[in-house]
């Protein structure tokens, strides 16, 4: 009972290392299980209510993670370390995740499946390494990112080639999935652009960084699914609704996210409170205080004018001020609209396991941020 209550959650975040050691697995020659040391890195849990669909998806999940690993072998040793380095510092595979259980509404078993999710976290992985130039981060999931351990050049070339690996393995899955890829890196970079030069004269800035938030990280997460349902053979209906679904649960985790950043101690989220407020980066909750500023608020949007918030005393200020605000109340009533409408696709889908497990995880979006 213990194994299985185990295999009724599955984990879904970041920071907390787990080592996979699924029963079901291969043993290898040595006794060892086939993907045995193989790394995920989690922080919330979201309960499965099938402990023989959770089972599956770890499984799942090792053998993409196998996958990665084998993809970012490159003939040049720099490379090769350099493709490996965010690999092995762990992730959410969050859209490897997914492209699991949307499969879950056809065959899962088809042999596409686990390459599709691979191609997926390795464009996600790409999209990482040039996020970090472009923000000159000196971080990424808590190892020195690679623009800071090498140079700009290194990264930009390894976020290259990920991205080639990516398209050579879709390109063993059919015309479409390089078609459907196409699209997915044109929306990622058109994302990039707009949110590197802003809201046009006159356009609103909240609408405008909404737009970001979907094409920028929504649209992967979209495909994930997509991908997920369309090589199980699922039918055009389901396909189109898990896509759709999809789109509107990566638009509520990001939204979860600039609440949090906000909303939430260390000790709850592993992460410094207001890190978008000490960087100057005009997230939901900033958005929704600037535009219904009352009287009262001009002590606020005078700090949120400011840009970056780095003296101690200024920035503890404005995060007070923020967290006060009804802005707040305002940010979680978007996120929890996106999760709803991620709801009202999937409960048009055919009931069972897998249904049920990507209603949990609408409910976890929707009371994530309390």
């Amino acid at each position: 009972m213990a194994r299985r209550a185990y295999l009724g959650l599955l984990c879904l975040a970041h920071i907390v290392r787990v080592v996979l050691h699924s029963a079901r697995a291969a043993r290898g020659p040595c006794g060892r299980t086939a993907h045995e040391g193989a790394r995920l890195s989690t922080v919330v849990m979201v309960e499965l209510p099938d402990a023989a669909l959770a089972a599956e998806v770890v499984e799942g999940l090792a053998q993409v993670e196998d996958g990665m690993r084998r993809a970012a072998q490159a003939q040049h040793e720099l490379l090769a370390e350099t493709s490996r380095h965010l690999i092995g510092a762990g992730g959410k595979r969050f859209r490897a995740t997914l492209v699991l259980l949307a499969a879950q509404f056809g065959d899962p078993g088809d042999p596409r499946i686990v390459p599709a999710a691979v191609a997926i976290e390795l464009t996600h992985l790409a999209t990482l390494y040039h996020d970090d130039v472009m923000d000159e981060a000196a971080v990424r999931r808590g190892v020195p990112s690679a623009n800071s351990r090498w140079d700009n050049t290194v990264a930009i070339l390894t976020g290259d080639f990920l991205f080639a690996r990516a398209s050579r393995i879709l390109a063993d899955l059919g015309t479409d999935a390089i078609r459907i890829q196409a699209e997915t890196f044109t929306r990622l970079v058109s994302g990039q652009i707009a949110d590197t030069v802003g809201p046009r004269p006159g356009e609103d800035p909240l609408s405008h960084y909404l737009g970001v938030v979907s094409e920028k990280t929504a649209s992967l997460i979209a495909t994930a699914g997509r991908f997920g349902a369309m090589f199980s053979g699922a039918p055009e209906e389901v396909v189109a609704r898990i896509t759709r679904a999809c789109e509107a649960i990566g638009i509520a985790f990001q939204l979860c996210d600039d609440i949090l950043d906000v909303a939430s101690e260390s000790s709850q989220s592993g992460k410094t409170p207001g890190t978008d407020l000490r960087e100057g980066v005009l997230t939901l909750p900033m958005l929704h205080a600037l535009r219904s500023a009352g009287p009262g608020d001009a002590r606020l949007v005078e700090l949120l004018n400011r840009g970056e918030l780095t003296d101690p005393a200024l920035h503890a200020e404005a995060l007070a001020l923020l967290r006060a605000h009804p802005a707040m109340a305002m940010a979680r009533q978007d996120t929890r609209r996106w999760a709803e409408t991620a709801r009202n696709e999937i409960l048009a889908l055919p009931d069972g396991p897998p249904r049920a497990a990507f209603e949990a995880l609408c409910e976890f979006v929707a009371e994530r941020t309390g």
